[in-house]
């Protein structure tokens, strides 16, 4: 029989240093990035107590704003959930010609700065000068300077995080339940319903969640095309700003607490919900 030869001991002891390194320099980087600046907000809010929160939501510009917030928040991951689903099922099922060049700008908004997005829709739907804006003033619709404009604005930021979370999904459940569906008679939406979305489940609800987090601290595109008009069209994060600059930091700061809390509070839920797949990785491997 072969004599198996034990690694040394300073190799190992040498990986186990480098790990431990390693470990220190991403612990140390996201405290400093992270965990401290958002721990400063938290000290800063409850500094006095439950006054800042108290002093927050008694002012009606402020639950107005929280309220404009939840609604833009909600249509915009609505509507990124829909499409998101029916992009990336595009993307990994069909082949077609453009297929790469549209999977690019699928990540253009991650690319592009959020003011970019507000100036160009105020430059297709805005006033007289806009392409579309003569034929909505003439209808009396308004886009600009109102809900639709700022839901446009936070859907384009936030699309491609249902898209980047469900992709790799369907590459990794492949076709073959869904081809068998439809050899048994299973129509397009039965296959759909019964075996393509269980399986992309997660993928979605973490998509989502993310496109919520975003949603709620969209700041950039939604204030170029809302007008930032106080109990119309000011979302959260514009009051923060307003109150900011206004010298009202507790109230600024209890409302970034807020917004930071409910998108922690979010992502923790579903991390703790996701099952966890490497026990099924495991005993496939195995078998």
């Amino acid at each position: 029989m072969a004599e198996v030869i034990a690694p040394p001991r300073r190799t190992t002891r040498r990986k186990s240093s480098t790990r431990w390194v390693f470990r220190v320099l991403a612990i140390g980087y996201l405290f400093l990035l992270v965990a401290w600046p958002v721990s400063l907000v938290a000290k800063e809010t409850f500094a006095d107590g439950f006054q800042s929160l108290g002093d927050a939501f008694s002012d009606p510009d402020v639950t107005s704003a929280l309220w404009l917030t939840a609604r833009i928040a909600l249509l915009a991951v609505l509507i990124n959930t829909v499409f998101g689903v029916g992009v990336s099922i595009l993307l990994v099922r069909y082949r077609f010609p453009g297929r790469r060049l549209l999977s690019a700008f699928v990540d253009l908004p991650l690319s592009v700065s959020p003011v970019v997005v507000g100036l160009s829709l105020m430059l297709v739907y805005g006033g007289r000068n806009g392409w579309f804006g003569p034929w909505l003033e003439d209808h009396a619709f308004q886009v600009v300077f109102a809900v639709p404009a700022m839901v446009m604005a936070t859907s384009f930021v936030s699309l491609p995080l249902v898209i980047r979370e469900v992709v790799p999904v369907l590459h990794e459940v492949g076709t073959d339940q869904e081809q068998a569906a439809k050899s048994l008679g299973a129509s397009a939406p039965q296959t759909f319903w019964r075996i393509t979305l269980p399986a992309i489940k997660w993928a979605v609800v973490y998509g989502v969640v993310l496109s919520l987090a975003r949603s709620l601290g969209e700041f950039g595109a939604v204030k170029v095309v809302s007008g930032n008009v106080a109990g119309r069209t000011q979302t959260a994060t514009l009051v923060v700003d307003d109150k900011y600059r206004n010298f009202a930091q507790p109230e600024a700061y209890a409302m970034s607490f807020v917004l930071a809390a409910v998108s922690v509070v979010c992502i923790i839920v579903v991390s703790l919900l996701r099952p966890n797949h490497s026990g099924r990785t495991t005993s496939k491997g195995s078998a």
